[in-house]
């Protein structure tokens, strides 16, 4: 079953230094000012945190789950994924790693493994 934005906001929302912001219509997850991950209006694709060394592989080996950023977000360490070819798993992970990016390694620490 695909995941919705409250599955999201259920794992993010619980991060620590986390927090939830409304931007211009669209619901984005912060750490301190730096954006972690954004949903987009239709709440439909989710962006996040992704190293982007990595990017490029993810996307030609699941196209039906992620998709390269816009040109102007490619200078980020940024990747977008289909909530519909997600499932709970996944999200926890990849959610989990975005936020892990972006906080001091013994906050990261503090939270297991999905």
């Amino acid at each position: 079953m695909p995941v919705t934005i409250d599955d999201i906001r259920r794992v993010a929302s619980q991060l620590p230094r986390s927090y939830e912001v409304v931007v211009r219509d669209r619901v984005k997850f912060r750490v301190g000012q730096i954006v972690w991950l954004a949903l987009n209006r239709e709440e439909t694709e989710v962006g996040f945190a992704f190293p982007k060394e990595e990017r490029e592989w993810a996307v030609a080996s699941e196209p039906d789950l992620f998709f390269m950023p816009r040109q102007s977000d490619l200078r980020f360490n940024w990747i977008e994924a289909r909530l519909d070819a997600l499932d709970e798993a996944r999200m926890r992970e990849l959610v989990i790693d975005a936020w892990r990016m972006v906080v001091p390694r013994s906050v990261g620490a503090s939270i297991p493994d999905p």
